[in-house]
């Protein structure tokens, strides 16, 4: 691939720092990209670029924009593949899930090249004399911060409603794969005005120079960490943050359910891109009528999964992951499956299954994102309902129950941004939800993301006095 570099005011150069990221792939140890990371006044020259590029292209029209991003859809879509090898070398995700996630992304661009131009205002009831209107325009500068589990898709949504809105970027990915952040950038930044979209590398640094920078928005994808760090330094700047952080879903399985297909989607929902999604399954609470049938047969699952998983992002993650298996194993759970980091090159972690697990737990407590399935048993559906709303996080929640009844109290109960009954993925498009607790603010997806990237402005309108 071309040298990965900066991208500023439309040219690109060499971050500053002299400081480079190497990136390993994951499979095998091999190297994969070198990139120097940005330093202060790279992230200043950028956010300046991003600056002095706003006002035009917030006076552009809607429908240029939307045709703008509709181009850079279809670059997108014809480097499918070339980004889905870069996501695969640099984070380990195998080729055919990361080509489908790339032409999600696609989609998304699509998506908000369509709802951009027609996005709404609304004029107000006022004087007949008069004309009151709501006006909505892009906020300014947005700096855009993505994560690595899924760095294209993730990125489209972010960039599509910011740009389209006519707001100018400045976006850092992440630190893990940088590679495909910039071939991602190059293909999108050509078709809009230099400065329009910018991009940076670094790792959490840059990041924290970025979300502390003089910018309108930062939208950020990523650990709860770095979304409490940015929150903080956009309490300080004034800057709206919009985040999307960890979580640790769970999954209710209730009594009445067949074991075998509640099984199958504890283990899509565990064990998908290697447990590396921000909505997987982290833990599981099972009715004890099912619980024996549901337990073999998540075990046979988890056979099934060993040879479609591809590695962790490196091995610190998977030291991570392994640390909270071994402590609950020692605490008393029991890996029917898995449990083990296994020899050689790489940083696989295989599909492991964990019982008699505690809410006490780190690996029912904390975030594990990697391919771990914990499984406590309950005496009843509104046993494991109160348990598996008892977390710090609010991101997502499934619920298998054959009960409407059920199905309606756990909705209404569940205090997350999104409750899927009966399927641990899914959804009609244009879906948005509002993440709680430590899982973040704001929504990160769907038509109201545009309204996130917007400011309004109440304009009262009134003719000069007659005679003048």
């Amino acid at each position: 691939m071309d040298e990965v570099t900066q991208l500023i005011a439309g040219s690109r150069r060499p971050g500053s720092s002299g400081r480079e990221l190497s990136i390993i792939n994951p499979s095998d140890d091999s190297p994969v990209t070198r990139v120097i990371v940005s330093d202060e006044a790279d992230v200043r020259d950028a956010v300046a670029a991003a600056r002095e590029a706003a006002p035009g292209w917030a006076r552009t029209a809607p429908a240029a924009r939307g045709a703008a991003l509709h181009a850079a859809a279809n670059a997108v879509e014809a480097a499918a593949g070339e980004l889905a090898e870069l996501i695969h070398a640099e984070m380990g995700k195998p080729v055919g899930d990361a080509r489908d996630s790339v032409l999600a992304g696609v989609g998304t661009l699509r998506q908000y090249a369509e709802l951009g131009p027609v996005h709404r205002g609304r004029t107000l009831a006022g004087d007949d004399e008069a004309i009151d209107l709501m006006a909505y325009g892009p906020r300014g500068v947005v700096a855009v911060i993505t994560p690595w589990n899924d760095p294209v898709a993730v990125a489209c949504g972010l960039l599509g409603a910011a740009l389209v809105t006519g707001n100018t970027v400045v976006h850092k990915p992440s630190e893990r794969t940088p590679g495909t952040g910039y071939r991602l950038a190059t293909l999108i930044a050509v078709h809009f005005p230099a400065g329009v979209l910018n991009l940076i590398n670094g790792d959490g640094h840059t990041g924290a120079l970025l979300s502390s920078a003089t910018v309108d928005v930062v939208a950020h994808v990523g650990s709860t960490a770095t979304g409490r760090a940015i929150a903080a330094a956009c309490a300080r700047t004034g800057a709206k943050a919009l985040l999307e952080n960890g979580g640790k879903d769970p999954l209710l399985v209730d009594d009445g359910v067949d074991p075998a297909w509640a099984a199958g989607q504890a283990a899509l929902g565990a064990f998908a891109n290697s447990g590396q999604i921000c909505v997987a399954v982290e833990r599981v609470y099972v009715v004890a009528s099912v619980a024996d049938a549901f337990l073999d047969a998540l075990v046979a699952e988890a056979d099934a999964w060993e040879s479609r998983i591809g590695p962790l992002v490196d091995r610190r993650l998977r030291d991570t992951v392994d640390e909270q298996v071994q402590q609950a194993v020692k605490d008393g759970a029991t890996a029917l499956r898995g449990g083990s980091a296994p020899a050689g090159p790489g940083a696989f972690y295989p599909p492991t299954v964990l019982s008699g697990c505690t809410d006490e737990m780190a690996v029912m407590r904390e975030e594990t994102f990697g391919p771990v399935a914990p499984v406590a048993v309950v005496d009843s559906f509104a046993d494991g309902l109160r348990r598996a709303s008892q977390s710090e996080y609010g991101l997502a929640a499934t619920v298998l129950t054959p009960s409407m009844s059920h199905a309606q109290q756990a909705w209404r109960a569940l205090p997350v941004g999104t409750v899927k009954i009966n399927a641990v993925f899914g959804g009609a498009p244009g879906g948005a939800a509002q993440p709680r607790r430590l899982s973040g603010q704001g929504f990160g997806y769907g038509p109201e993301l545009l309204d996130e990237m917007t400011v309004t402005k109440v304009v009262h309108l009134e003719a000069p006095p007659a005679g003048w």
